[in-house]
């Protein structure tokens, strides 16, 4: 894009989006208009590609201190059976990433995890990359059943501690305004102490909360009391379970079962189709960071799925041998 364009934003509409949704069913918020401006807002420059009629990739330029790369989370939608497409698909990301002095380009696409989808990416070039991009390994939920179906399919214990919030009086409400967003952001830090993960800035929240269709779900005793915090996303056919927060009376409480239950049930009077869950551990992973939470997801019934992880494109190889050396040592400090 030129100079000018930079600066006027992407030029990529909800209509268009549409459009893209109907095309690709499982594409998600990662690569809609509200993404970019997400991005936009903290200061990323965002480069939206078509690939012929129907391809699409929202890319974002990232500058790391270890080498700037591109980034295409959960993308590019394309026809990966095509194999005419994929390969000029992936030609012009290439040449994107050259002219953006990128080291690397890093891409997750919304391909299930199977073993000719592996082949087929090692095939065009792609090197498994060190880190995870967007959730790999998830939860959705099919929120087109009913609501009996709904609490039917969930694991016994869930369904007992869903209906323990009931008995105890725990509430749920929903709030969009600057405040609750801060609030959440001081709970999550506080969580992340105690359960070791790295949480997002405020100011990466405050920008979710500008541009993104959000909401910080909260969990409450009877009393007033917190005890457990969501950040619902919503898009077109999809709701995600994006980030999460608890005071130590979780511990106790069944406030986030209540505060699930109760987005489920949400989404689907808004006419969502589906409910991701995000991250879970992969199996036979015991020290995965999300190892602690992947029971409870998968008490809410729904269907695990498995994405291929992420890939890259090199550029410079050089530069991605010092990238792959500092992301080997992250990955192991963060149990992922």
């Amino acid at each position: 894009m030129s100079g000018e364009e930079d600066k006027k934003g992407v030029n990529f509409t909800s209509k268009e989006w549409d459009g893209i949704v109907k095309k690709f069913p499982e594409a998600i918020f990662l690569q809609s208009p509200a993404y970019a401006k997400m991005n936009e807002i903290l200061g990323a420059k965002v480069i939206v590609q078509k690939f012929g009629e129907t391809g699409h990739a929202l890319m974002v330029v990232r500058d790391a201190k270890r080498g700037r790369y591109l980034e295409i989370p959960c993308g590019p939608l394309i026809n990966w059976n095509d194999k005419k497409v994929v390969r000029e698909a992936i030609d012009q990301i290439r040449e994107i990433a050259s002219a953006e002095k990128c080291v690397f380009v890093r891409m997750r696409p919304q391909l299930p995890a199977t073993a000719e989808n592996l082949r087929l990416l090692e095939g065009i070039g792609l090197k498994k990359s060190p880190m995870h991009l967007a959730a790999e390994h998830t939860v959705i939920i099919n929120l087109k059943e009913t609501e009996e179906k709904l609490l039917a399919n969930m694991r016994r214990q869930t369904r007992y501690e869903v209906r323990r919030a009931e008995k105890l009086g725990v509430k749920v409400r929903k709030d969009n305004s600057e405040e609750i967003f801060r609030e959440f952001h001081k709970v999550q830090t506080e969580t992340a102490k105690r359960q070791n993960f790295v949480p997002p800035d405020l100011k990466t929240l405050l920008a979710e909360r500008e541009a993104l269709d959000s909401e910080i779900y909260v969990a409450e005793t009877a009393e007033g009391e917190k005890i457990a915090y969501g950040l619902i996303i919503k898009d077109k056919r999809e709701g995600d379970y994006y980030e999460a927060a608890s005071t130590i009376l979780n511990r106790k409480l069944p406030g986030a079962y209540a505060l699930l239950w109760q987005a489920m049930k949400d989404l689907k009077a808004e006419g969502c189709e589906r409910f991701n869950l995000w991250g879970i551990a992969p199996a036979g992973q015991p020290e995965h960071r999300y190892a602690g939470v992947t029971t409870f997801k998968t008490g809410f019934g729904g269907e695990i799925v498995e994405y291929v992880p992420a890939h890259d494109l090199v550029i410079s190889r050089a530069g991605y041998l010092k990238d792959l050396i500092v992301e080997k040592v992250r990955k192991k400090r963060r149990h992922l």
